[in-house]
């Protein structure tokens, strides 16, 4: 297949993957990334488009075209990489600065000395180590958890490493110093070249499409998991993240103590102010308990205005201090808004995890030990233990007899 078939192709397979992940995006807006990739394979589109016109379109046009499409290609990519890893935004003063100066670079080897080799270099090493950078943002968080990142970032990182290496690759296929780019095999090496534009195009798209598929399932699972108003997990996620939890500790011979949480009084709050107002109060709970409570600590809501949280390796005391710390920090920071001030407390029970129960058991236990709380005026801490395991009889053992001493 001869090059200006390739192109073709190239640009008709860039100009419809630009217009599915458009349409994907106008459905769905919040998929991160997904807006600049579809821009960025608009401007592979322009790239293909401009080298298949290249004899009819004025050279210093052609140049600028080349330049900036591809260059704009590698930016747009590195921006989607950023966006949909949750990174800053880079600003475009220095994009713009850095783009002016590639073209006023590039066209002074066009019309003032005129240089193809140093053309070859430039379009390969700028949008080179942009992509490179692109494919380095997506490595930074690992792809255990979302493996289809992998595609996309060594797609981008195989293909700018590529463009870094394309101009040494002409150097080399040219059969003297001063050949022209079309001389020796510089002519199947452009094939190469347009080949691997292509594949990179069709797998770029594919990696688009598998982060989008990525996203929204993630978006699902999280929906399926976390309450919405809080943004801790609900009650079955919960339940199942203990059941994990406690088969580790078991396995590991660690402590898991469990804490259940109640705030008093809420119900006089919606009485009183309304369930937006009930709402804050959750919401302001949650923000508290999470300043107590370590990164590896679980955080859950239960239902209503009941929470519970379980701390791996914490142990008795450490459960307690944790209990202790929360109850006075609800209490000294109550609910503030522009109308009215809320005062909080909260009775907390805990207990420890028992080496074979099931979550649905500690759980009853330290709910047990809230409503002891409750029951010895609110605004305390209660711990319960788990019940001792049963002795196991044992059979018992005839007790020695004395030995017989035989008269003589």
């Amino acid at each position: 297949m001869h090059s200006p078939t390739l192109l073709i192709v190239a640009a008709i397979l860039a100009a419809l993957v630009t217009g599915v992940l458009s349409a994907v995006w106008l459905f769905n807006r919040r998929i991160p990334g997904l807006r600049l990739w579809a821009q960025a394979l608009f401007c592979a589109t322009v790239f293909c488009i401009n080298l298949l016109l290249r004899d009819h379109v004025p050279l210093p046009l052609s140049v600028v075209l080349a330049q900036s499409s591809i260059a704009l290609t590698a930016y747009l990519c590195l921006l989607g990489a950023r966006e949909y890893m949750g990174k800053a935004p880079l600003g475009h003063g220095v994009a713009a600065l850095a783009l002016g100066l590639l073209l006023a670079t590039a066209l002074f080897f066009t019309l003032v000395k005129p240089n193809v080799q140093v053309r070859i270099v430039l379009t390969g090493l700028v949008p080179g180590v942009i992509f490179i950078a692109a494919a380095h943002t997506l490595a930074r968080g690992g792809f255990r958890k979302v493996p289809a990142r992998y595609l996309f970032a060594a797609t981008v990182g195989v293909h700018g490493a590529f463009l870094l290496v394309r101009p040494l690759l002409f150097k080399l296929a040219a059969p003297t110093e001063g050949a022209q780019p079309e001389a020796g095999m510089v002519a199947a090496l452009s094939q190469f070249v347009v080949l691997e534009s292509t594949l990179a195009v069709v797998l770029v798209a594919f990696g688009a499409l598998m982060l989008t598929n990525e996203f929204i399932t993630n978006e699902l699972r999280h929906l399926a998991e976390v309450d919405p108003l809080t943004n801790v997990f609900n009650r079955r996620a919960f339940l199942t993240l203990l059941d994990k939890a406690i088969s580790n500790a078991q396995r590991t011979q660690t402590t898991l103590p469990v804490l259940v949480m109640d705030l008093d009084h809420f119900k006089k709050v919606n009485d009183s102010w309304g369930h937006r107002a009930g709402d804050d109060v959750l919401r302001h709970f949650v923000m508290l308990a999470q300043r107590c409570l370590r990164k590896e600590d679980v955080m859950g809501r239960l239902g209503g205005e009941e929470f519970a949280i379980f701390l791996p390796n914490a142990g008795a005391g450490g459960a307690i201090a944790v209990a202790e710390r929360l109850r006075a920090m609800v209490e000294a920071h109550p609910v503030v808004t522009e109308q009215r001030s809320i005062a909080l407390t909260v009775s907390v029970g805990v207990t420890l995890c028992a080496g074979s129960e099931s979550a649905g058991t500690a759980l009853q236990r330290a709910d047990e030990a809230m409503y002891l709380a409750k029951e010895r005026g609110r605004n305390r801490v209660e711990m319960t233990v788990a019940p001792a395991a049963p002795l196991v009889p044992v059979a018992a053992t005839p007790a020695p007899t004395a030995p017989t001493t035989l008269a003589a």
